[in-house]
């Protein structure tokens, strides 16, 4: 059942296509967050090309992260980012694999999620600099509840030498 409307919180969602026209993804993307029940897009980063991570025999993709300000309860979110995934014909085959589109809920206000489908914040954010660079755009002072230091932080002590050039 979805939160009432006064309980709203701040939710970070990476962003992330390496199919088709990678960038009119992430920005049709942006627009259906926008368009969620109880969901707002209050903010959103530059759109970043970057070196694939894991799987690095692929296209490079492009990245960005919007703040969400949403009713939305965590499992309604994933579960309406997994359906605009499936809507833009995200398709499940392998692991760090090519995709028409990605999200992830990065933040969900301060809380910590450790469940067998939604962990967060999500696991890898200290180690990728595609996550990084987008979110200390918007949000550099944003502390990681786990960790505690603040994104900028988290980014000056980052080892991730992954190419990542903002787009102009």
């Amino acid at each position: 059942m979805a939160q009432n409307i006064q309980n709203r919180f701040r939710a970070y969602i990476g962003v992330g296509s390496n199919m088709g026209d990678a960038q009119g993804n992430c920005l049709s993307a942006i627009r259906k967050l926008d368009s969620l029940k109880l969901s707002k897009v209050i903010k959103r980063s530059s759109l970043y090309k970057t070196e694939p991570v894991g799987m690095e025999q692929q296209d490079w993709f492009v990245n960005c992260v919007a703040a969400l300000e949403t009713g939305l309860a965590p499992s309604e979110l994933l579960a309406a980012l997994q359906g605009i995934e499936r809507d833009m014909g995200r398709i499940r085959t392998v692991m760090w694999g090519p995709r028409t589109i990605d999200l992830d809920i990065l933040f969900y206000g301060d809380l910590v999620i450790s469940g067998p489908d939604l962990r967060v914040p999500h696991p890898e954010i200290a180690n990728r600099r595609f996550v990084l660079e987008p979110l200390c755009e918007i949000a550099p002072d944003l502390r990681h509840p786990l960790l505690g230091g603040a994104m900028r932080e988290l980014l000056a002590a980052l080892r991730d030498d992954k190419k990542v050039y903002r787009i102009p």
